[in-house]
């Protein structure tokens, strides 16, 4: 079942409830930018629907506190329960973007810094996270032509979003420098460093 909750923030409500209590039969949950995905093959389809739409009325009033982030898996965590991913800012379009957004090399570095992000989701290759938040400023288009090979721990950014390539793979967004810290290991409870819902920094 599809659950179409309107926003990331109430998506991200309904996943926690959905999470810290699953339901019989519930075998896989995935949020999304304003969906949660429910994948129960063997529930009682009108009673899980029932349940769904309970939890999406409490996940969607505004008393509601926002869901807690997930414990990292190895990172820096500050006060908070954010991650903190150090960064050396050396990347290939690191000039690009500054061009593109008509800001200084340093400025770009200190917006992107400075920015407060959220993990929006997963998706496009396993423990990739869609970090919301981005400096309006740095809000760039895609490469026209993806690069065949985007090295692990590469910072990148790309329209409203930033994120740390958790493998090598290709891609097309656009590389503001470089990372150590593993967002996704597989030795790991859980895997992903940055699941849905955590609070994220970057830090020069």
């Amino acid at each position: 079942m599809l659950v179409e909750t309107g926003s990331l923030e109430v998506a991200h409500r309904l996943d926690a409830l959905l999470r810290s209590d699953r339901p019989a039969g519930v075998e896989e949950i995935v949020p999304g930018p304003e969906t949660v995905l429910v994948v129960a093959p063997g529930a009682d389809r009108s009673g899980l629907e029932a349940l769904l739409s309970s939890l999406l009325r409490t996940a969607s009033a505004p008393a509601m506190s926002p869901a807690s982030p997930a414990k990292d898996a190895g990172g820096a965590t500050a006060a908070g329960g954010t991650v903190e991913i150090p960064v050396v800012y050396d990347g290939e379009d690191l000039r690009s973007v500054a061009d593109l957004s008509g800001l200084a090399v340093d400025e770009v570095v200190a917006r992107h810094a400075a920015s407060e992000f959220v993990v929006g989701w997963l998706g496009f290759a396993p423990g990739f996270a869609y970090l919301a938040g981005l400096d309006p400023a740095l809000h760039v288009p895609r490469l026209d032509v993806p690069r065949t090979s985007v090295p692990a721990g590469s910072v990148a950014i790309a329209g409203p979003y930033s994120a740390v390539y958790p493998s090598a793979s290709p891609g097309g967004w656009r590389l503001l420098g470089r990372t150590d810290l593993r967002v996704w290991d597989v030795r790991a409870d859980p895997p992903a460093l940055l699941p849905p819902g955590t609070r994220v920094r970057f830090t020069p």
